[in-house]
């Protein structure tokens, strides 16, 4: 439990303290906009999320039972939504992350490995090394795409992953090796142009 979620009543939440939801959505809003932002790559459609994450938390806290923490649920009701709305732009996905989740028992193997070893950390920090990261990462079936931001980049554990989803640990662990390797693979080109640049120039 994050110390914001500390500082939040559920019980006040529960009664309609609409004040309470409104530290609710302050708490929240920053990392549940980026979670959609990145899910989705489009800042309105990000905003949509949010939006409808929150009306549906307002309409459903009622009825929560606390088993899980306020920040899980929250990134739950995001999670299904920024999935929805790629599934209803582009239907085709749908075919591909239920390929995705077929494959979870079978082993994937990389089509191209790239040594990053020597490229210095700032490779990895500057702004066009992030916008790569960032299509690589928008390039990835949407169940792959989810856990892969939900664990390394919004950092929550296995475990919390999987209250998240609704998957077994196993199967979080399974998306996530699958989605690094697949970023390996889509980040491979670029940073080996990077490399050839560096030893271009000594």
């Amino acid at each position: 439990m994050d110390s914001s979620e500390q500082n939040i009543s559920l019980q006040a939440l529960r009664e309609g303290n609409r004040q309470e939801f409104a530290r609710l959505v302050d708490a929240y809003s920053g990392q549940l906009y980026r979670l959609a932002l990145k899910m989705l790559g489009n800042s309105q459609d990000a905003e949509d999320v949010l939006q409808n994450t929150f009306l549906k938390a307002l309409e459903g806290v009622k009825t929560f039972e606390g088993r899980s923490s306020l920040s899980t649920w929250l990134y739950r009701i995001a999670a299904n939504e920024a999935l929805m709305l790629i599934r209803r732009q582009k239907p085709e996905t749908a075919l591909a992350d239920a390929m995705t989740e077929d494959e979870d028992g079978e082993e994937y193997t990389p089509v191209e490995f790239t040594d990053w070893c020597c490229l210095p950390e700032e490779e990895f920090v500057n702004a066009e090394s992030r916008r790569a990261l960032d299509d690589a990462i928008r390039r990835l079936p949407g169940t792959l795409r989810v856990v892969f931001l939900l664990r390394d980049i919004e950092g929550l554990s296995i475990q919390e992953t999987s209250e998240v989803l609704g998957l077994t640990e196993t199967a979080v662990k399974t998306r996530l090796l699958r989605a690094r390797l697949r970023l390996r693979d889509l980040l491979g080109a670029y940073y080996a142009e990077r490399l050839r640049g560096k030893e271009g120039t000594k």
